[in-house]
């Protein structure tokens, strides 16, 4: 792992996250918070899941996540995805691993709902016509 490549950036809809990788003992600190501080149980388990599969290796980094913007799934996406980024830098063997399991840890997923237009209810939807 070079000096220069260890921030990792992922994005989930209209969330991003950002993050680095250093030396430590596998603990993951989202916007200056310990992971294990936080309440939501699923969100643990989300973000964690990489760490998982990753087994010994994820146990020698800290994680230091920076997310912004989006709700709570979405940053969560994002963080999770940034994390395996960070971890295949590490070891490249574990990309085979996280593609089988789920290809979306590793590739972004940028779609974002579709603005709605103006005179409108949705962003398709139309006044139905009549035409008796």
């Amino acid at each position: 792992m070079n000096k220069q490549s260890n921030i990792f950036l992922a994005i989930r809809k209209t969330s991003y996250a950002k993050t680095r990788i250093v030396p430590g003992e596998g603990k993951i600190f989202i916007n200056g918070r310990d992971l294990n501080s936080m309440d939501n149980i699923l969100f643990k388990y989300e973000v964690m899941e990489p760490l998982f599969i990753a087994g010994d290796v994820a146990k020698k980094y800290n994680f230091l996540v920076e997310t912004r913007g989006g709700g709570n799934f979405s940053r969560c996406r994002a963080i999770r995805s940034s994390i395996a980024k960070a971890l295949v830098s590490v070891d490249s063997s574990l990309k085979e691993k996280f593609v089988k399991i789920d290809r979306t840890l590793l590739v972004d997923d940028r779609r974002i709902t579709e603005p709605q237009k103006p005179y409108r209810s949705a962003a398709r939807a139309r006044k139905q016509t009549s035409y008796r």
